[in-house]
């Protein structure tokens, strides 16, 4: 759970921020996975390779990892916000 004052401090992402976030977060988790099933997912053609990649790294990306880089992003923003002040 998000602290509500906490949250409200912190803007939303800009598209660089969220760009930075996203590819953070999509980079390792591909890596991840072509590490763990790279010879099984070497077999099949590419369309199906592809589409059962997207099919187990899109729920990680969006309901494991983003909502902890969001998280991240709000304290560092907090941390640097009361820093200024």
């Amino acid at each position: 759970m998000t602290n509500p004052t906490t949250s409200a401090k912190a803007p939303p992402p800009t598209k660089h921020q969220l760009a930075i976030m996203i590819w953070l977060a999509v980079f390792p988790t591909l890596v991840v996975i072509n590490l763990v099933l790279g010879e099984w997912l070497g077999t099949l053609t590419p369309v199906l390779r592809t589409f059962i990649l997207a099919t187990i790294a899109v729920p990680i990306v969006i309901y494991g990892l983003m909502p902890q880089l969001h998280r991240a992003r709000v304290r560092l923003m907090t941390r640097r916000s009361s820093a200024k002040q």
